[in-house]
């Protein structure tokens, strides 16, 4: 075996194997460094569940979405972030999706839903809340999410180091009612499951 071999196959072996160390110990907010973070949108997804007619949870995806924030290490708690989702990206894997977006969300009158963090709690162990004001169909609500940190650190692409990156998921429940939805509120529940995993590229 030459030495290009040698080298290639020495590389791809440590790209299989720092994940499967990295992942042996538990990911902390000392991971990765301050500075401004950008969701990157190709691994991020925001899935919706709701009561379809009582016998159901139906998930709807929304396709479309943006976010960053600005992280210091010594300060977690003064982490700001803004967030934005196009409902017209209401995905239901069928055809009337768009339909949907419109009779729920009334998207060609209210085209973007948005969240601003005002306040993060830690808990030091890569868990804690982020409370905000979320804007959907034109009204503004207080909603708090809980968030986990995933992982955080570098990728192993490409090779030596790739990109330093952080990964987080949150959740939270809200009632579409409170913010003017209320479609078919006899059959379709009004609270609303939200479950965000988003991974975030430092710039």
């Amino acid at each position: 075996m030459g030495y290009m071999q040698l080298r290639t196959a020495a590389l791809v072996a440590l790209a299989l194997a720092v994940p499967l160390v990295a992942s042996a110990a538990p990911p902390s907010p000392a991971d990765f460094p301050g500075g401004h973070y950008v969701i990157d949108s190709r691994h991020a997804s925001l899935i919706a569940r709701v009561k379809h007619m009582g016998v159901s949870l139906y998930a709807i995806r929304f396709d479309t979405l943006d976010a960053s924030f600005d992280y210091d290490p010594n300060h977690p708690e003064a982490t700001r972030l803004t967030a934005s989702v196009d409902p017209a990206s209401l995905d239901v894997n069928a055809d009337y999706g768009k339909q949907f977006a419109e009779e729920f969300l009334t998207v060609s009158k209210f085209p973007k839903a948005t969240f601003t963090a005002t306040q993060m709690q830690t808990a030091g162990d890569g868990t804690g809340t982020m409370t905000g004001n979320l804007t959907l169909m034109g009204v503004t609500k207080p909603v708090t999410f809980n968030v986990t940190l995933i992982g955080a650190g570098h990728e192993v692409l490409p090779i030596p180091l790739g990109r330093r990156a952080a990964g987080f998921e949150a959740t939270t429940t809200i009632k579409r009612s409170d913010f003017g939805s209320t479609y078919l509120n006899n059959l379709v529940g009004d609270e609303v499951s939200l479950q965000i995993e988003a991974e975030f590229e430092k710039k």
